[in-house]
Order: structure tokens, then sequence, then C-alpha cells
């Protein structure tokens, strides 16, 4: 498989880890799940993420986790999510997942990061223990970490870190430090991919700051791909018009706490997941929720009939 590059772009979607109802892993669906990105269009995929559950599974089903979906993702790329308090587990499955053939590891800073310095010190650590040569995914996810990394950071880590390849942009508001960015790649720093989060509900004003695509989860990848190629292709208002045609689903998503549950109700609607379940001790929807997601659902395909 090749592995990640600062060329990177399109949509990476950030995978649900499906379980069954007694909170085992369901490894048949993760198989349907990785299929149904790709075939939604995805360029790749980013499994064991924050909205992945990752910080609920062993060790020993992460590997698994991360086996299961390279092995079936073949020649597409696959980004593990690594982030963990201590840099031992981070080598451990980030080793173990490079060997198995994914593209590259996704990293985000540690809540006890308090300085400028403590944040590049700390992917030169990274680098350390995943060793030289492996691609890394910088995750600045602010409203999830604590910690806040300056356009200024982002870039002195890119030029002290030669396998920094990519920023995971989530945060939030962030669209001025893509533009902070590209403006000083513009002027001679060495230009990263960026694939940006957030449900992508800001998508549409991402990519038009600069950034190369998203890195996400959504019930409907199909929406970011299109989006994503319009504006690849320079048709900001067709590409406006799908992005609207699903904010209903998109907006309802984005209530803190609720958006998985919301996601993998989604999923499962669509015969991609054999159960919505969330591992203890995270909620399902509740009956009056669901019903609501699913009367979306239902006005989905009017929404796009409505825009032909």
């Amino acid at each position: 498989m090749q592995r990640l590059d600062t060329t990177a772009k399109g949509v990476f979607v950030i995978s649900a880890t499906p379980f069954a109802e007694d909170g085992a892993l369901d490894l048949e669906s993760l198989d349907r799940a990785t299929d149904f990105y790709f075939e939604a269009g995805a360029d790749g995929v980013t499994i064991l993420g924050m909205m992945g559950e990752a910080p609920k599974l062993t060790l020993e089903e992460s590997r698994k986790v991360a086996a299961r979906a390279i092995a079936r993702a073949g020649s597409k790329p696959v980004i593990v999510g690594c982030s963990a308090p201590g840099l031992a587990a981070i080598g451990e499955l980030g080793k173990s997942s490079m060997d198995m053939g994914a593209a590259g590891i996704m990293v985000a800073p540690p809540g006890t990061l308090k300085t400028d310095r403590q944040i590049v010190d700390y992917y030169h650590d990274v680098t350390q223990v995943l060793g030289k040569g492996v691609p890394i995914v910088l995750q600045d996810f602010p409203l999830a970490t604590n910690v806040q990394i300056a356009p200024e950071v982002i870039g002195w880590i890119v030029d002290e870190i030669p396998d920094m390849v990519m920023l995971k942009h989530e945060d939030w508001p962030g669209l001025a430090k893509i533009t902070a960015i590209r403006k000083a790649e513009a002027a001679g720093r060495r230009r990263i991919s960026i694939l940006c989060g957030n449900g992508g509900v800001f998508l549409t004003e991402e990519l038009a700051r600069g950034a190369d695509g998203a890195m996400t989860g959504f019930g409907y990848p199909e929406m970011m791909v299109s989006v994503t190629t319009l504006m690849a292709q320079g048709q900001l208002d067709r590409a406006q018009d799908v992005f609207d045609a699903y904010l209903p689903l998109i907006r309802y998503e984005q209530q803190p706490g609720v958006g998985l549950a919301v996601r993998k109700h989604v999923l499962a609607k669509r015969g991609v997941i054999a159960s919505p379940m969330i591992r203890l001790p995270g909620r399902g929807l509740g009956p009056e929720a669901m019903a609501e997601v699913d009367r979306l659902m239902a006005r989905q395909t009017q929404r796009l009939d409505a825009i032909g």
C-alpha cells in the first residue's frame, strides 16, 4: 500500500467502529462499512479516530480493527488513529499498523501540552517512537483536546519534522487558520495536505480557503465526495447546492454528545452496519430522536430531487 504524502487530497472518511448488541467488535460490519465508503467514492479511510470510539478499545481490539480495515481496503490508503496519553502506546499501535500496510498514523496532542515548544517537542517525540519515514497526520481538534495550536506553530512543526505530511484541521472557528497556513506556503514554506473535519459543516468554505478535502464522518459520504469534486472543478454554486441539500442532517448531527449516535443510526438504517450500538459509557438515540432522524432521511431524496 502506498504511504501517505503531502499530495493527498479528496475524501478520507472517518470510519465508525461497529459493535454488536453485546458490545463486542462487529468485524463483518466493518467490512461492509469499508466497502461502503469506497463505493461512495472515498479516496481513503481513517480508522480509530475520536468518532471511531478508539479510547474504548483495548490495544488488541485496535490491532484487530486495523488489520481488518487495511486488508479490506486493498490498495486504498488507510490512516490509523493512534492518539493516546502515553508515547509507548502510540509507538506500539503505530508500528504494528504500519507493518500491516497502513498509509500513515494520525496523532492528536494530549491536553497536558501548554506551550508552543511543548507541542513541537511532542511531535518530535512521536516521530521518534514511530520511526523515521512514517507519515504523520496532526489532528488539530482543540474543542476536544484543549490544545490550541496557532498557524505559526503548525509551520514550526512542518519546518522541523519532514514526516509531518498532513493536517487534519478541525479548529472551530478555524477558516482563518487555513488561510494563514496557505499564505505561509505561498511565501516559501513546505506545503502539506489539509483535510478537514467537524462533520463537514464548513466543507465548502474550507475548500475555498485552500483545504484539499475532507477527513470526517457523515452518514452520507457521497455528499462529501460530490462537494469536493465539484469544488475542484470550480463549480462552487453547484457544490453549495449539493451541500445545502444535506444541511438538515448535518445540522442535526452537530448536537454535542449526540453526533456519533446519529451517524451510527443513519449507517444502520442504510444497511451499512448491523447495529447502531455505541460502546458504554456512550448511549444511543432515544425513540423521539430516532423518529426525527428517520424523518430527515426520508426527506433527503426529495431535497436531492429538488436540486436536480
